[in-house]
Formats: structure tokens, C-alpha cells, sequence
């Protein structure tokens, strides 16, 4: 049975891959870490290790307390975020990856996982059904840390056989967990102030497309790739990965057929620019075609689900939707 490590299992993709990884491996085979213990719900639901990502010789102590053979590495600064704090997003993105690629190098760790992002790409890079070989000239300190990261991810396979595994995610949408500072963060909130408020100040203009996915797909995605054989993996930067893409515009439309009252107005910030640098779809057709990646989840079922869960948190939010 593998003996994982979740780095930043508090963030919004690493708390619901800890759930998962839990269910499947079991609690005590599943060791959650993060830099403080603001998600409370991970700390008390199974073991909790407080870990510093940019600290090798903590990371080091805790894989070899723990004979951790399996590592994710979610712990990241978002692009957003980036933007405001540029060396300290630099720091923890490109050295966290060092210390898990150089444990596997001298024999601690077996597996890796590492996110990458379509961050990686530019305005040079097609926007429409973009390539998984293709122009990267990315403009964000979060795109730059990616791609050098996938550099040295398919360096580290290539030179030592460290076994890492990345995908390219788009935006990802999640009804348990808020964003943390990224660029798609607007299509979460989007359904959080609809049935709040019955209104939403976008930050994006209304035409603005972006690849996204559902959460429970981005989890499926990662699941897969690292269950899938050692020989199937044939590319070791990062896959592409798809599901569905859309405007505000069009997700507004979605809700509306819910919240028929909700209304949407713009007011593009700092991240349009960064927006209208990224690609508006992906071709992942490598991803499908090497571990059969499928997305389960479109638009409208997605908005369903998010809708139906936040009804929850939001009883008020009754009076603003007809039933589903």
C-alpha cells in the first residue's frame, strides 16, 4: 500500500485530493501537510503534519518519518497572487519542486505528482484548441515558475528516471473550497454571490473565455495519471488537460436559469491583461489517448451541482432560485 504525502493540503485543490487519496488509501496510508492549520477540517480528519514546502530538510524529516514513497506537491502561489509578490512565488513554487525531485533522486521517494498550469502559456501561444507541444512565452511569474518546472521535471526523469507526473490544469471550479488568488477565481464566486446577493462585479470582461473544469474532474484527472502504468506516462513536462471552456457571460446565462433575478456587471482589473494571455481551449487529446482521460462534467451539470450544494450553505438563497 503507498504511503503518501499531500504538500499544501490546505489549498483548494490539495484539501479535496486529501479527502480523496484518504478514501482510497486509507487514513492511515495519507499523511496531509501544510504551513499553518487554517483548514481545520484536514487537520482533525486524519494525519496532520505542519510542513514548510520551501524547507528541504523538514520535507526530508517528514518523508522519512512517515516512509513516504508517493508525493503531491500542491503547495503553490496562484497567479494573482504572483503578480503582487513575485520572489516570494518564485521561491516557494520553483524550490518546493527541487526538494521533492532531489528526495526522488537519492532513493526516498518514488512517485511524484506536480501541478503545472495553462499559465505556461502566452499571447504567442494558440488560443484556440492549444497544442500539447506549442509556443510558451508566459507573462505571469506563475506561468514562468511552471514552465521552468516542467523543464526540470522531464530533466529529472530524463537524467535520473524520477518518476513525476504533471497535468496543465485550467481554472478549476469547487463548491467545498474557496480559490486562493488565481486568475479564473471570478467563476467560483460567481455562484457564491448569486445566491448571496443576486448579483456579481465581474473582474474579467464579459467575453472573455478560459478553459475551466470541475473539481471533480481535476481530481479524477490526478487520481488517473498517477494509477496509470510507468510506461503509459509518455510525456513528463506536463499534460494538457481539458474539460469545458466559457465567457462570464455564458456562465451568467447558466445561473440565470436557476436565479431567473441574478445579474452580472464588469469591471476588468489587473487580471484581464492576464486573461487575454491564456489560451481559450485545450487540446488534450494526449492525456486521452495515453491514460484515457474523460471529463465527466459540462456547463450546465456543473452549475447544477454548484447550485444544489451552496443552496445548503445559503438557505436564504431560497428565495432568489426556483428548485432544480
Amino acid at each position: 500500500m503507498s504511503k503518501v504525502l499531500i504538500i499544501g493540503a490546505g489549498g483548494q485543490i490539495g484539501s479535496e485530493l486529501t479527502y480523496k487519496l484518504r478514501e482510497i488509501y486509507g487514513n492511515t496510508n495519507v499523511v496531509a501537510s501544510d504551513i499553518s492549520f487554517s483548514n481545520l477540517d484536514i487537520v482533525n480528519s486524519g494525519q496532520f503534519e505542519l510542513l514548510d514546502a520551501k524547507d528541504y530538510n523538514a520535507v526530508k524529516i517528514c518523508v522519512e518519518k512517515y516512509n513516504i514513497d508517493t508525493v503531491y506537491l500542491m503547495a503553490a502561489m496562484l497567479s494573482a497572487t504572483g503578480e503582487k509578490y513575485p520572489m516570494q512565488a518564485w521561491d516557494l513554487n520553483t524550490n518546493s519542486l527541487f526538494h521533492v525531485l532531489n528526495l526522488a533522486k537519492e532513493g526516498l521517494i518514488k512517485k511524484i505528482f506536480w501541478p503545472s498550469s495553462i499559465a505556461v502559456f502566452g499571447p504567442t501561444t494558440p488560443t484556440i484548441d492549444t497544442p500539447q507541444h506549442t509556443i510558451m512565452e508566459p507573462t505571469t511569474v506563475y506561468g514562468i515558475t511552471k514552465q521552468v518546472g516542467e523543464r526540470w521535471c522531464e530533466y529529472y526523469h530524463e537524467q535520473y528516471g524520477v518518476d513525476v507526473r504533471s497535468i496543465r490544469y485550467p481554472g478549476i471550479i469547487s463548491w467545498k473550497t474557496m480559490p486562493g488568488g488565481g486568475t479564473t477565481d471570478y467563476a467560483v464566486e460567481i455562484y457564491h454571490e448569486a445566491l448571496k446577493k443576486g448579483h456579481y462585479e465581474c473582474f474579467l470582461s464579459e467575453d472573455t473565455m478560459l478553459p475551466m473544469m470541475f473539481m471533480d474532474d481535476a481530481i479524477k484527472a490526478t487520481v488517473d495519471i498517477m494509477q496509470a502504468p510507468k510506461d503509459a506516462i509518455k510525456i513528463r513536462s506536463a499534460y494538457n488537460l481539458a474539460a469545458i471552456s466559457f465567457t462570464p457571460k455564458t456562465i451568467a446565462s447558466t445561473i440565470k436559469q436557476h436565479i431567473p433575478d441574478f445579474n452580472i456587471t464588469y469591471k476588468p482589473d489587473f487580471r484581464q491583461t492576464i486573461a487575454n494571455s491564456w489560451p481559450k481551449s485545450i487540446d488534450d487529446a494526449s492525456a486521452r489517448a495515453d491514460w484515457n482521460w474523460k471529463h465527466d462534467y459540462n456547463l450546465e451539470s456543473m452549475t447544477n451541482e454548484m447550485i444544489m450544494q451552496l443552496k445548503k450553505k445559503y438557505p436564504s438563497s431560497e428565495k432568489l432560485s426556483k428548485s432544480l
